[in-house]
This record gives C-alpha cells, structure tokens and sequence, in this order.
C-alpha cells in the first residue's frame, strides 16, 4: 500500500517464513499526541485542523500541509523510526521484496537494486551511501510498538485497513518516479527534510498505482519541504515525486495509508450479491430462466432492458430494508486488522479476566472497535438446511506481526468469532448500542439464553462485568 493556488494549505502551529515478533526499540519519548480515543488521536494527529473541517474541505478532495514548530512533536516523529534502527532489524532476518526494498529514480524510472534474497546491513548501507538509493522498508508497525499504537487507532478511526511505508533516502537523491496511487496518504517527516511536488491527478480517486512522465504531468500544482514533526495529506489519485534536498545527510518519512478498495462501488460489490439472494426468493421473476441461447449471441438487448427492470426492483427493495448484508468487506477487514495494542504479553486478550457473568449482573462490551456482527447462512449446515445465523468476529488475536504482508496468516485464516441464532440479534444490538446493561433486560426468551449469550462474549474476552 502501496489545490488550488501555487501552494498547499498549511496550518501552521508555532519466500520466507513470517518474521517473529521481536523488540527493538528504545526508549520513546513521550508522545504529544491524544490516545485516549480514535476521535481524540486523529484530532490530535491533525492538530490545529478539526476533524469536521478535514472531512469537508480536504478528505478525498486536495492535500492539506500541516507544518509546526513542535520540538516535542518533532523528537516523537523521529522516534518512530530511525535509519540507525535498520541495523537491529537487519539482524532479525529481513528480506528483499517482503520486508525491504531499494531503488532509485533514474531518468524518470525506478531502478530495483535489490539482491539476493537476504538482506545484509554493511550491502544495504553501501547501496545507501554509494549508489544513493532510497531504502523502502514494509509495514514497520511489525516491529516499531509506537507505530502499532498509531495504526491500530487508525483502523478504528477510519474502519479501513492502514498500513504503512518508511522510505529513507540520501541526499540529492530520489526513490520513485512521478507516480499516483490507489490509496489515502498521509506522511509523517521523521528525519532530515524532504522536498515535495505535487500535480493534478489525471484519475481522479484513482484504483490503481501508476507511473505518470514528466512531460504528461504538467507544472506542480504544490511544492514545499517537510521537516520532522510535518504532515502531509493527499488523496489516492494525486500525482507526486519526493527527493532530498542537498546538504543533508538523509531524509526518513513514513508513509501511511488506507482506503484501499473500500469505496462505494466496492461496498455495492460486496451487499448486491446478498440483496439479490434475498430478492430472489420472494420474487418469481428473478427466478425466471434466461432466454434460450443468450449466452450464445452477441445482440443482448432484450437482457439489458430486463436487467434495468430487475435493477429498479433491487432498488425499491434496498429502500425498504434496514439491514445491508455486507460480510465479506467486514470479514476481511477483521481478520486482516491489527489486534488491539497492549503491553506486555498480550494474556489479557487471549484469557477472559474478572468477575463471571450472572443473570444479575451489568456487563458491557469492551474491545467494540474490534468487533463486527453480520449475518450470513449457518457455514455449518448442509446446503439444503442452512439458516441464517449471527455471526460476531473479532481481531483480539490477529497477528500484528504479519500485518498488511502479502499472503500472511491472517489474510487467509477464517475470521475468529462467535455464531448465535438469528433471534440473538436483537440482543446483541442491545449490547452494541448500551453503554452498561443488565442481563436481565436483554431481549431474549429464557434467563438461560441470556445468560448463555454473555458468557459466550465473556470467554471470548469480548464482555467486561461492571
């Protein structure tokens, strides 16, 4: 993952086996920025943007340069990630193409200069300091705690994958061609300053990365340089180049993204086959067979004029219902997430703690931004049998070590959760949308069922007794 004017907007304020987790950081300095919910750390992350102004005036429409004079800010920024940090990591098995590249621009091209298979650290640092290359280094929150902290409160602020980039490049040098891609950007400067053009996208809210040439791109509609403690943010389409500036040793930037294929033509993809499924079995004409030999004959009028029909009907339907089953986006999203960052060895997700559910207890959800309920057919019944079913998944015990890679474990892992029975549901919004609730009062028939249903959430550590 992978404006208008002269300048930006700025706000100024004064083959391998998956890499194990392993530490190698040190001592972080405290960090100036909100935690304390995924609202508060975007704002805070932002700063002195608002939220409701982003959304309005720059989400997915012109970049926004954020630039501040924040010595506290600027010390937490190069604490993220550091060149001095490749030596360690180098030590832990890193490898060319899953966990790092190199390459340089060269007459508007990107040249690879990866070798081998094994990365060794005197060969990298000497591709870095004689033949000048950009060193990219893939999803560092694997291994950097501060930037697991970050994107996990990401994830729940945006609801989408975020992953993440570090790019260190010499000076007077430059990694990537002009190039736009299919993601949101935000880049955060660790070390050194880098120098940066920007250009009108050619594709709007583009789907794909491409490369774009020099004279296709036209003038910088943006051009500035981003020191530690800056931010930069631009939506997937817009065309950019970055190099260092001379008479510095390197500059180091992380660039994180997200909204990759999470668009509404992605979210019609994944509810229209569910909606069809449900129109279907009320509606005989959807059950009606196609012409004779229509797969056969390149004229298909008469089969768009139906389906424009049977679009209008699938409309009237999707104006009427209150429940969208979108699973397979949410299913991905959970199990491909980061898991809830934490301290220390994790236990407290993996084994339910404190008081056991009662009927008269008051308990509450906990761990609700990892959390997803949708309901699909009962995987565990014969075809002819299956029953809609609620499903809760999880991403308590995701991988944060294989995060965002390529063929990871988490990516082709079932999502974790729980099933209940289609009457459950009503209680389980009752859990989702209260703050604190009795057992008592969740509407389900029998005392046991309701007690069954927290106990359940409980020993999968999604339930807290107050």
């Amino acid at each position: 993952m992978s404006r208008d004017g002269t300048n930006a907007d700025v706000a100024m304020e004064g083959g391998p086996s998956p890499c194990k987790r392993v530490k190698v950081e040190a001592v972080a300095p405290v960090s100036p920025l909100n935690f304390d919910s995924p609202d508060a750390f975007f704002e805070s992350l932002i700063f002195p943007i608002k939220i409701e102004t982003f959304f309005e005036e720059y989400w997915e429409q012109k970049p926004l340069l954020i630039q501040r004079d924040d010595p506290s800010l600027a010390a937490y920024f190069q604490s993220l990630f550091q060149l001095t940090d490749l030596k360690n990591l180098c030590r832990l098995g890193m490898y060319y193409g899953r966990d790092i590249n190199v390459c340089r621009c060269v007459n508007g091209r990107k040249k690879v200069l990866n070798r081998g298979s094994k990365v060794h650290y005197l060969q990298l640092r000497k591709d870095f300091d004689q033949r000048r290359a950009t060193i990219q280094f893939h999803q560092p929150q694997r291994f950097k705690d501060e930037l697991w902290k970050i994107q996990e409160k990401l994830e729940c602020f945006f609801g989408s994958l975020v992953g993440s980039n570090v790019y260190i490049t010499p000076s007077e040098s430059q990694g990537l061609p002009p190039h736009y891609d299919d993601i949101e950007v935000f880049i955060l400067q660790l070390e050194g300053k880098k120098h940066w053009r920007l250009y009108q996208p050619t594709v709007p809210l583009a789907r794909e990365y491409n490369v774009e040439s020099e004279d296709r791109i036209g003038a910088p509609t943006h051009e500035f340089t981003l020191k530690p403690g800056d931010l930069l943010y631009f939506p997937r389409g817009t065309i950019h180049q970055a190099d260092t500036p001379p008479g510095l040793a390197h500059s180091t930037h992380v660039t994180i993204s997200t909204y990759q294929n999470n668009s509404w033509g992605d979210f019609l993809l994944d509810v229209i086959p569910g909606l069809l499924f449900d129109t279907a079995k009320k509606e005989v004409k959807f059950r009606t067979g196609i012409p004779r030999q229509l797969l056969m004959v390149d004229d298909i009028t008469i089969a768009t004029k139906r389906l424009s029909g049977f679009l209008r009907t699938l409309a009237d339907q999707l104006e009427g219902t209150r429940d969208l089953r979108s699973s397979e986006m949410k299913k991905d999203f959970i199990r491909s997430r980061l898991p809830p960052y934490y301290l220390g060895d994790g236990s407290n997700l993996s084994t339910p703690g404190g008081k056991f559910p009662r009927l008269n207890s008051r308990v509450r959800l906990q761990f609700k931004d990892h959390i997803v309920m949708t309901v699909e057919a009962d995987k565990d019944a014969s075809d002819e049998t299956q029953e809609q079913m609620v499903y809760i998944y999880h991403s308590l015990r995701n991988k944060r070590e294989t995060h965002m890679m390529f063929g990871n474990d988490n990516e082709t892992a079932e999502a974790l959760g729980l099933r209940f029975p289609l009457s459950h549901k009503d209680a389980l919004k009752q859990l989702w949308s209260s703050e604190i609730i009795s057992v008592k009062e969740l509407k389900l028939n029998t005392d046991e069922e309701k007690e069954n249903l927290v106990l359940a959430l409980w020993t999968e550590c999604l339930m807290e007794v107050i």
